[in-house]
């Protein structure tokens, strides 16, 4: 390995700024207290999404999505379709980046690329770790500082739009970060797979990703809701961009879809559940509910992705990915 210890590059880089302002001065006191609560570090598995990277923004990669796929294939529709979409809506037939853009989603039809360059723009699928933290009673919840907008709870059902803080976001490694977020980016350089029901190829893919992308950088924290089973917690739905849009999911699972989706509820079951989520709506905010001797969660989920000299890790050759590439979207006239 060579020696940077003059002049390190910037994914080996963490610059740390101490802010005075009141935000995040309790923003650093809520996050010591969390790693006081929550000591210890699970990773559930990895995440895709993609980005850009634009001359006028290196080194740093810019985030176009919500890295919350499954699959890297699932990140190169994504993908796909964000060109496709450029192509349709920026450009006209016999506009020469219309047929730059097309020629790229014809590429990403046939074959299972995680980068390409379009107008000098570089394009790359790339891969988080997803993990949550865990203390002696169990996985942590939302923190006072994470944002949120709770609503009344007559509008509970109501669709709305929230800020995704992940969609937009540039990747600096070498981007001053607070004190307390700069240890916990330290902390986890070293973390890997070990656990030995975890395939022994994915593990040593794990070990060879701390060599080739040595560097981490943290993602916005998102949420969802957890059951907690026999000796652990399991997440049951997506990602959601605050708590409360977290719990109204929860809310919508208990009265809703979890009777649907379980098979032979009794009737007075899905009873107990839609009052109980009826109580959780309408009563003081909490992050937690028991019903039928069930216990869920709303909990908070952090990602983390891997930086290299050349930027954010792309997918392993063991990652999952149950299908390949085809087309997705009609053709466009060039």
């Amino acid at each position: 390995m060579e020696d940077h210890r003059r002049n390190a590059p910037p994914h080996l880089t963490i610059r740390v700024t101490r802010r005075d302002d009141p935000v995040s001065e309790v923003t650093e006191v809520d996050t010591i207290r969390a790693a006081e609560r929550y000591p210890h570090v699970i990773v559930r598995g990895p995440v895709f999404g993609f980005a850009e990277q634009r001359p006028s923004d290196r080194p740093a990669w810019r985030l176009l999505d919500d890295v919350d796929e499954a699959f890297p294939q699932h990140a190169r529709e994504a993908l796909n379709s964000h060109l496709w979409t450029r192509a349709r809506d920026e450009t006209a037939p016999g506009d020469p980046l219309r047929a730059r853009l097309l020629a790229a989603v014809r590429t990403l039809e046939n074959e299972p690329v995680d980068e390409l360059t379009v107008d000098r723009v570089r394009y790359r699928v790339v891969r988080g770790d997803e993990f949550a933290r865990v203390g002696p009673d169990g996985i942590e919840g939302p923190r006072p500082t994470d944002p949120d907008e709770p609503v009344p709870a007559a509008d509970w059902r109501r669709r709305r739009s929230v800020p995704r803080r992940t969609r937009g976001l540039l990747l600096d490694h070498a981007s001053p970060t607070g004190v307390m977020e700069s240890i916990q980016r330290m902390e986890l350089l070293a973390l890997r797979y070990q656990a030995p029901r975890i395939p022994a190829e994915v593990r040593a893919d794990s070990a060879r990703a701390i060599e080739t992308h040595p560097g981490v950088v943290l993602l916005p924290a998102a949420f969802t809701f957890a059951e907690r089973r026999r000796s652990s917690w399991e997440p049951m739905a997506a990602l959601q961009p605050s708590p409360h849009e977290a719990r109204a999911t929860l809310h919508a699972y208990l009265a809703e879809f979890l009777p649907q989706l379980e098979h032979e509820v009794p009737p007075e079951d899905a009873a107990a559940y839609a009052r109980a989520a009826e109580e959780f709506r309408t009563g003081p905010r909490a992050d937690e509910v028991t019903v039928l001797g069930r216990r869920f969660r709303v909990i908070r989920v952090e990602r983390m992705i891997r930086f290299g000299p050349d930027g954010p890790e792309p997918p392993r050759p063991t990652d999952l990915d149950p299908y390949g590439p085809c087309p997705i979207h009609p053709p466009l006239p060039e």
